[in-house]
């Protein structure tokens, strides 16, 4: 692909100046948790949890070289399963774009739709950038796009670069709305927003800590439970509420966990409790 990457650069010439028609699914697996115990007791358990959630109707995989052994088990999972039913992303790492999607497509032994270039900086992204609409351009993938727990990062990029998507890891969940800005800046230029992170520690666990953040938990869990919903429930649903959110990644590393959170997905949470004024006080 040498010859590929002496395409233009990205640029602000290269901003988006029509809707993406890309729309992952709305919930995914993220692979991030597929990649370890090593051996064959974590492949048996990767794997397990990739056809648990494909039961559960999961059709949206997210995974990276970074992820130890989650592409490889992922991909040993989905083989058995018709390609056109679920999408598959990944991540580049390194600075030859084509050669870390080739070796990753390699490890899943699958094609792959949607590929993210992890926290680039300028340099990293004009390298990568080019060959990856090349891939775009010929079919062998589907979609660019960008990852980070930075949303301002993600913004910049969004206003400069002809993207398909951003990945972004926390900042806009129950708790931290802070990157609203780049969710709204997504939703002018039509650009999916997937986001993860969403399950994390004050959302799982109800401590009894003066910390700031679990006190805030434990308050709007208090409103949702007037509903009959529980704070994992709403923190899954809640990012989808701006119109920007395509996707929701789930991480997990057993069968009992992503059927867990598959079901919480499923439940429908009442349009009055985003509406309490108790709640509105204490999420915005």
């Amino acid at each position: 692909m040498g010859g590929d990457s002496a395409m233009a650069a990205p640029s602000r010439a290269l901003a988006p100046t029509s809707v993406s028609r890309f729309r992952p699914p709305r919930f995914g697996l993220s692979g991030s948790r597929l990649g370890e115990p090593p051996g064959p007791d974590g492949d048996a358990a990767a794997v397990a949890t990739v056809d648990a959630a494909y039961q559960a109707g999961i059709r949206f995989f997210d995974t990276s070289p970074a992820y130890g052994e989650s592409e490889r088990r992922l991909g040993t999972a989905l083989q058995r399963r018709p390609r056109s039913e679920f999408l598959v992303s990944t991540k580049v790492v390194g600075a030859d774009a084509g050669a870390s999607v080739r070796t990753s497509v390699k490890r899943l032994g699958l094609a792959v739709d949607l590929v993210l270039v992890r926290d680039p900086d300028d340099a990293a992204l004009e390298a990568a950038y080019p060959v990856l609409q090349v891939l775009r351009r010929r079919g062998e993938i589907k979609a660019i796009g960008v990852a980070s727990g930075d949303w301002r990062l993600l913004d910049g990029l969004v206003r400069d670069v002809a993207l398909d998507c951003v990945l972004l890891s926390g900042q806009y969940s129950l708790l931290d709305q802070s990157a609203a800005p780049l969710l709204d800046r997504c939703l002018a230029r039509g650009i999916s927003v997937i986001v993860s992170g969403i399950l994390t520690r004050p959302i799982l666990q109800s401590e009894k800590s003066s910390d700031p953040v679990a006190i805030r938990a434990r308050r709007i869990s208090a409103v949702c439970e007037r509903y009959g919903v529980s704070l994992p429930q709403a923190a899954l649903a809640f990012p989808a509420r701006h119109a920007a959110v395509t996707s929701v990644l789930i991480a997990a590393a057993s069968p009992a966990e992503i059927r867990a959170d598959a079901a919480l997905v499923r439940q429908p949470v009442p349009v009055t409790l985003w509406r309490d004024p108790e709640l509105v006080r204490l999420v915005f």
